[in-house]
C-alpha cells in the first residue's frame, strides 16, 4: 500500500542513490525514448533498481516528480465540465473536485537509468495520482471524438 504522498520515498531514494555514489539528474522520461519498465511487487524493489543501475555502470539516474497543483485540478475540472455540458452533476466532476485534498503532495516518482541505447525505468504512483491520470485520460479520449453530420450535403 503506498501512502498518500511520495515525499519520504522520495528523500529515501535520494540517500540511497547517493550512498552507492551515483549523481542524480531531474529529468523525465516520456514515452517516445526505447524503454524497459522495471517490474517488481517488493514495496522496497526500487533499491533492487538502484543497485541495476550500478552494477550496469550508470554513472546517474534520471529523476522526476509530479506535485500536484490546484491549477491542475482547476484545469481538469473545467475539461470535464466543457465535456459533459450540461450535466453539471456528472460523478468525474466530484472525483475531481475529491483531489483537492492532494494538492502539494507527490503522487507520482520515475527513476531511470540509460543502458545500450535503450532507458530503464521504475515508476510509483498513489492511488489518488492514478485516479487523477485516470479522469485526465478520459477527459482527452472524450475530447477527440469527432461526431459527423450525417444531414449535410455533400
Amino acid at each position: 500500500m503506498q501512502p498518500e504522498n511520495l515525499i519520504s520515498l522520495k528523500d529515501d531514494m535520494i540517500a540511497f542513490v547517493a550512498g552507492h555514489g551515483m549523481r542524480r539528474m531531474s529529468g523525465y522520461v516520456s514515452e517516445e525514448v526505447p524503454t524497459v519498465l522495471f517490474e517488481e511487487e517488493n514495496p522496497d524493489g526500487w533499491k533492487d533498481f538502484v543497485e541495476l543501475a550500478k552494477a550496469a555502470g550508470a554513472p546517474f539516474v534520471t529523476m522526476s516528480e509530479v506535485v500536484l497543483e490546484k491549477d491542475d485540478i482547476a484545469a481538469l475540472i473545467e475539461r470535464i465540465r466543457d465535456q459533459v455540458y450540461p450535466d453539471d452533476d456528472a460523478p468525474e466532476i466530484d472525483d475531481a473536485e475529491r483531489l483537492v485534498r492532494h494538492v502539494g503532495k507527490i503522487g507520482y516518482l520515475q527513476l531511470g537509468f540509460a543502458h545500450q541505447g535503450v532507458m530503464f525505468l521504475f515508476e510509483v504512483a498513489t492511488d489518488w495520482y492514478d485516479s487523477f491520470q485516470d479522469l485526465l485520460d478520459t477527459v482527452t479520449d472524450l475530447g477527440g471524438i469527432v461526431v459527423e453530420d450525417r444531414d449535410t450535403d455533400e
